[in-house]
């Protein structure tokens, strides 16, 4: 229903508290050691104001000299001094970490979010490349990449990032293939949200989690790859470094033996807190089980360019011409065997303005299959073989780019499971708002009131709070409210409901019917009603549509179907409603009793 009613990923539960950094800020470990790692990178920065020696400024007169003289932790073997060359070291160390961490994130996250979010040809052929880099040995290419290009440590880190990509990649594709099927993600297209902003807003939460977890752990390797190729000797011996210090401790140990304890601990404490801090975040994720607030996304209180209005570039269709026409529409899906499953044949469907047209059918029938086939949202694999869809003189199966401009702007959507099409991480208001700021153009404080009278207009009694509440905090029947307040909020044409009522109970069923029939009668929508009841169909629809097996079998006004229909489908469907069936009879004494 709106764009961010997509899913709160599974793989990265939402946090309870006040989020996940407040969680963090909660532990211990965590705080410890980021503190730990920050006085590092503070250390390293301000090295200038912490030491008078020049790193790489030798002294022959205090080659080993030992620690607490002059040099506080003494001198190395050309008389430089050790904690200069300590503090300036980590610079290059931590530079040298960052870069490979940046290219490796760089190159995995995008790839692996196309990749996961489109799939086909991108994802063969990004996956193909991610094996064939994971399938080189890392230590023999970077030596390679060091004996061409020559000790530059920044460029061999900037390779070893390459080389640590594919691991992002994958765990960036396999969190975003987890969610992309989730119910969120068709609400949020369903209301025009674009596929970079459904990808950036909501799909890129899906990995931030374990992204950081991986982050810390990729950053350690990176630090402690770097020190071992410098204390090889293939690194710049121009730089001070720790893998330096370690080289020339080591050619020196049983001289002066505390050298190489100095760059060890510096090396061991860096990777440790990194470590520290991804177990901490690690805990923190998998040990979230309820959901809770979750700050608002902030934003400059500007007004966003209103979408591209399709309508306005199409000549106006004839009057009295149907709003909604579907001719032919079939549509398939890739069988076991290499052929293709139909599971839509040649439906044919008319909706004028201002009608409530029922789509009728048991379960498999294809009634949902069509209304997917019309938003666009077919599953994986689904595809619109033959047929045409016109609405309001789109052809929405050639010109998919303007369906998509369409979709939350003039058709809204009201699914069947209320709380699976809500996104759990954000506000209830939150989601009513971002469409109406992307589609009317709204200011946020605009669209907060637009936001708030709609509730009022569902019938939910308290509005404020409902707004500023989280999805699991309201009840089913209201989180209905919501969506239909969300699918009219931008004033559609055309309201396509997937069995509206199915998750509700009786006397909830009944209220929702109720604002429906109100909310078309006072806007005069179309719409397109997917039911399996006729009890609901007889309620609200002018005009009927009986689907079976992916066909249409009858088609009619809502009094010519009730009162004579004749398909032998329709009637058994018919006849197997409960209303005007003759009353059970009251057990005998020797039935009770069995």
């Amino acid at each position: 229903m709106t764009e961010s009613a997509v899913s709160a990923p599974a793989l990265a539960p939402v946090t309870s508290g006040g989020g996940l950094t407040r969680r963090l800020l909660r532990e211990p470990m965590a705080v410890g050691a980021l503190i730990v790692f920050a006085l590092i990178v503070l250390a390293s920065i301000l090295a200038p104001l912490l030491t008078p020696w020049d790193p790489n400024r030798a002294e022959l007169s205090d080659v080993l000299a030992p620690p607490f003289g002059e040099h506080i932790l003494g001198a190395d073997s050309a008389g430089r001094d050790v904690l200069a060359r300590l503090l300036y070291g980590g610079r290059a160390s931590l530079l040298g970490a960052l870069i490979a961490l940046v290219v490796a994130l760089a190159i995995g996250i995008p790839t692996g979010l196309i990749a996961g979010y489109y799939q086909r040809w991108f994802d063969s052929l990004s996956t193909w490349t991610a094996n064939l880099l994971m399938s080189m040995p890392g230590l023999i290419v970077l030596l390679a990449v060091i004996s061409v290009l020559g000790p530059r440590m920044y460029t061999v880190m900037a390779v070893f990032g390459i080389l640590l990509s594919p691991g992002v990649f994958r765990l960036t594709r396999s969190s975003v293939m987890a969610v992309r099927k989730e119910l969120y993600i068709d609400a949020a297209k369903v209301s025009g949200v674009s596929d970079v902003r459904i990808i950036g807003r909501h799909v890129l939460g899906v990995v931030r989690a374990p992204l950081v977890i991986q982050a810390s752990m990729m950053a350690g390797i990176a630090i402690v790859l770097q020190a071992g190729l410098e204390f090889l000797g293939v690194g710049d011996s121009t730089t001070a470094s720790w893998g330096q210090m370690l080289n020339d401790a080591f050619t020196n140990i049983y001289v002066a033996p505390t050298m190489l304890v100095w760059p060890g601990l510096m090396i061991g404490i860096t990777v440790g807190s990194l470590a520290l801090f991804g177990t901490a975040l690690r805990d923190a994720v998998q040990g979230t089980t309820s959901v809770g607030k979750r700050r608002r996304p902030q934003g400059e209180e500007t007004v966003p360019a209103p979408v591209e209005v399709v309508a306005e570039s199409i000549r106006p269709v004839a009057e009295g011409a149907p709003l909604l026409l579907v001719e032919g529409l079939r549509v398939g899906y890739p069988a076991a065997d290499g052929g293709t499953t139909v599971v839509v044949d040649g439906v044919d469907l008319r909706i004028a303005r201002g009608e409530v047209h029922g789509v009728v059918g048991e379960s498999g029938s294809g009634k949902s299959q069509t209304a997917f086939s019309i938003l666009g949202l077919l599953p994986v694999g689904g595809e619109v073989l033959e047929g045409s869809i016109h609405f309001d003189g789109v052809d929405l199966v050639s010109r998919g780019r303007e369906r998509e401009l369409l979709r939350g702007s003039r058709i809204g959507y009201i699914p069947q499971e209320p709380m699976s099409n809500l996104d759990p991480a954000f506000t209830l208001g939150w989601q009513l708002v971002e469409p109406m700021r992307r589609h009317l153009g709204l200011s946020r404080s605009q669209a907060r009131t637009r936001a708030l009278d709609l509730l009022d207009r569902v019938g939910i009694a308290d509005p404020r709070r409902t707004f500023d509440a989280h999805p699991h905090e309201v009840s089913g029947g209201m989180a209905q409210r919501v969506l239909i307040a969300g699918a009219v909020s931008c004033d559609p044409d055309l309201l396509i409901a997937d069995e509206p009522t199915t998750a509700l109970d009786v006397t909830v069923q009944a209220e929702v019917l109720d604002l429906l029939r109100s909310l078309q009668a006072e806007r005069s929508m179309g719409v397109m009603l997917v039911t399996h009841n006729f009890g609901v169909v007889a309620d609200l629809c002018d005009r009927v549509t009986v689907m079976q097996r992916g066909r249409v079998v009858e088609s009619g006004t809502a009094n010519e179907i009730f009162s004579d229909a004749r398909h032998p489908y329709t009637r058994m469907l018919l006849d197997s409603t409960l209303e005007d069936a003759s009353v059970r009879p009251a057990l005998t004494p020797t039935e009770a009793g069995r």
